[in-house]
């Protein structure tokens, strides 16, 4: 070592006591080295030298890679080379090592260097002072391992998948191997009892990973079922809500691992040697356990890294939770609106059809759009489709609540435009209970739109009328598509305006198409465009009504859809004029016997002999009333076909009621007999009167009937 020094008593006067300069640079807390030109220690302080655990003696003319392996010294001397260089100081240089005075645990470390020149500008070598950083590097690793594991745990409302988002946060992080493991009753929805868990529990290992990759830690296959050994820390952390800490797992001194010896056996083999196991727990209830392991990673869990895995846990079971919740409500809401929607669309003479729902989100699944198909008197039926705005179980319910509303104006037989009136009614009233003056108005229901529709398969005449919905497409046999000028009428819920009918006839295999909005618009494109795409889907009418279906779906909509689809696609059918018979008689009550001879002929020829002693009964009692109580003609009507169908029309509107006949009375049990010897039976009124009509179930099909258009599988069709 050459060259003179500050604090050597033969470098001459510097104007300050070396002798004191040196004891206080021997004290100072922070170490303090010097290195000549060469990189080789000529002098260091007393916590250097406490720090670094090698003497003094065996420090001084070495190189830092000579002395101290644990440190990257050679990247540490190259940072050295340049400050010698440049003469540009390195401050505050962090790095990570182990020293001889502790060479179990890492530490982190911060080092400034600078250059040493003397008066004449001389370059001596090179100063460095370096402090012990552990405490605010594991403090700054901690906070950015939090903000790591914030951004990915719960990142989806899915439970399995914030599962693996906690293993996969904590390796390589924190542990060498990560184990989720959930209770079964949390998979399936059901709601967990509040508190630590008592009895026995089933777990079920939903996230696991590994620094090897191949799971060998791992005793549970992803979604097996996860043993709990007797004593072991997952049962007591089960049981009293607290993590467990095992820093050294020694089967000679850990008393669960020892009676347990294939687990005993199965740490030593894979070097497992640190555990942390810590309940997820979140709003006061278990939700499972989480287990932490080191094996390659050669420092033991401490104290701190407890305090971070229950961080991690801490928020993956508020995600957790938060997925389980969703997944219980989605799943009710989903279950609502399934029970809500037609299971199966009913079976009616008028028409054939076939539908669709395409959720805009599969995963959200339920929406507002519904549709149905209701029989009618008179082998008519109604077309119905509707969209109410949102979704979730809020939306499902109200849609709920207007398809009951319209099956019950339906069975009253109304004209489309009074069904929509006294619908639109019935919307306000919905908001008018929602306004609670706590949450404001329920908007849920307002603004909702509607298309009824009624087809007779009798006269082929279609009646509609829509409250703010898109026309319907009306596809004719020979392949003309067209959207009729249907008065738009305003959404339901807003009052006071009006709604309008059309009336059209239609031939036998003409098409009904009853579409939502989500079908046909969307941000980029007007309607006007998607109704240009439905007219090209639907230009081939003769094809069955699922390909029918499956070409609109995957042409008109975008893909995926910006909102839900319903979609309804209705064949009309049109009865053969041999199923339909029609008297008008004068109101007179001799012609009752005349009705129930032309009644009884007309039996005798479709081969229903066997009903015909009810239908004379049916036929009797309501022309009877009809003499009775209205004013002539009286019209007669009989339509067969799996069900036989009685109706007499007046001219009045005056309706009859069923009532029970005390035992003096000597009238009142014509509409009671009516009603015990049919299926059904009501009333309809027209413009200019009303009809009663009864409904009779045949024993048998019809037969005898001439051969109609084919059906949708290509057999004949008893019905042109």
């Amino acid at each position: 070592m050459t060259g003179p020094y500050p604090w050597d008593p033969n470098a001459g006067d510097t104007g300050s006591d070396p002798a004191w300069l040196r004891h206080m640079l021997r004290q100072a807390p922070i170490g303090i080295a010097i290195v000549d030109t060469e990189l080789r220690c000529v002098w260091l302080n007393d916590t250097l030298e406490r720090n670094g655990g090698i003497p003094r003696e065996q420090r001084l003319g070495k190189r830092l890679s000579d002395v101290l392996p644990g440190l990257p010294a050679r990247q540490l001397e190259t940072y050295m080379r340049n400050v010698l260089d440049t003469g540009t100081p390195l401050i505050d240089h962090e790095y990570r090592g182990r020293t001889a005075a502790d060479p179990e645990h890492e530490h982190a470390y911060s080092t400034s260097f600078f250059r040493l020149e003397d008066q004449t500008g001389a370059v001596l070598g090179v100063c460095y002072l370096v402090i012990d950083v552990t405490d605010r590097w594991n403090a700054r690793h901690r906070l950015a391992l939090l903000s790591d594991a914030g951004a990915r745990i719960g990142t989806t409302l899915d439970v399995a998948a914030t599962a693996q988002e906690l293993a996969d946060a904590a390796v390589p992080a924190l542990a060498d191997f990560a184990a989720v493991d959930l209770l079964d009753t949390i998979l399936r929805g059901a709601e967990p009892a509040p508190g630590p868990l008592r009895g026995s529990v089933t777990l079920r290992r939903i996230g696991q990973r590994s620094t090897d990759g191949g799971l060998a830690e791992s005793t549970s296959a992803t979604g097996e079922t996860a043993p709990i050994a007797p004593g072991s820390p997952a049962e007591r952390s089960l049981v009293d809500g607290r993590a467990v800490l095992e820093p050294v797992l020694d089967p000679e001194t850990v008393s669960w691992l020892a009676a347990d010896p294939p687990a005993a056996a199965r740490a030593r083999d894979l070097g497992m040697h640190s555990l942390m196991v810590i309940p997820i727990r979140a709003r006061g209830i278990t939700l499972g356990v989480a287990h932490f392991f080191r094996r390659a990673t050669p420092d033991p869990f401490e104290g701190d890294d407890l305090i971070l895995a229950e961080e991690f846990v801490s928020r993956a079971a508020v995600a957790i939770d938060n997925a389980r919740r969703f997944t219980r409500e989605h799943a009710a809401a989903l279950a609502l609106q399934r029970s809500l929607l037609p299971h199966a669309l009913p079976k009616q003479p008028a028409v054939d059809v076939t539908s669709h729902y395409m959720p805009a989100d599969p995963r959200a699944g339920v929406g507002g759009d519904w549709f149905d198909v209701i029989p009618l008197s008179g082998a008519r039926v109604a077309l119905v489709i509707g969209d109410v705005a949102g979704h979730g179980a809020h939306a499902a319910a109200t849609m709920g609540r207007l398809r009951a509303s319209v099956h019950t104006l339906a069975d009253l037989d109304m004209a489309p435009d009074e069904l929509l009136a006294h619908l639109d009614d019935l919307v306000i009233r919905f908001v008018d209970e929602e306004d609670t003056g706590y949450d404001g108005v329920d908007t849920t229901a307002l603004g909702a739109s509607c298309l009824y529709a009624v087809y007779d398969p009798v006269s082929r005449q279609c009646s509609m009328a829509r409250a703010g919905h898109p026309p319907p497409a009306v596809v004719l046999p020979d392949g003309d598509v067209t959207f009729p000028d249907l008065p738009a009428g305003p959404p339901l819920g807003l009052g006071g305006l009006p709604f309008e009918s059309a009336e059209f006839d239609l031939p036998a295999g003409s098409l009904i198409v009853l579409y939502t909005d989500g079908l046909v618009a969307d941000r980029d494109r007007d309607i006007e465009s998607g109704l240009e795409r439905l007219r090209v889907a639907l230009a081939d009418p003769g094809r069955p009504l699922d390909d029918i279906t499956k070409s609109v779906l995957d042409t008109v909509p975008v893909h995926p859809p910006e909102d839900d689809v319903a979609l309804l696609v209705a064949r009309t059918r049109v009865l053969d004029t041999s199923r339909v018979v029609t008297w008008e008689l004068p109101a007179d009550p001799a012609v009752v016997a005349e009705a129930r001879n032309h009644t009884n002929r007309q039996l005798t020829v479709w081969g229903l002999d066997d009903a015909a002693f009810t239908t004379e009964l049916v036929i009797s009692e309501l022309v009877t009333n009809a003499i009775r109580y209205a004013r002539g003609p009286i019209r007669i009507r009989l339509i067969r076909d799996d069900t036989l169908i009685c109706e007499v029309s007046d001219t009045t509107s005056t309706a009859p009621r069923l009532r029970h006949a005390r035992t003096t009375d000597e009238g009142g049990r014509g509409l009671f007999l009516v009603a015990q010897f049919t299926q059904r039976w009501g009333t309809r009124y027209t413009q200019d009167g009303k009809t009663i009509w009864a409904e009779q179930q045949l024993s048998s099909a019809p037969t005898g009937a001439p051969t109609g258009i084919p059906g949708p599988e290509g057999n004949p069709a008893n019905l042109l």
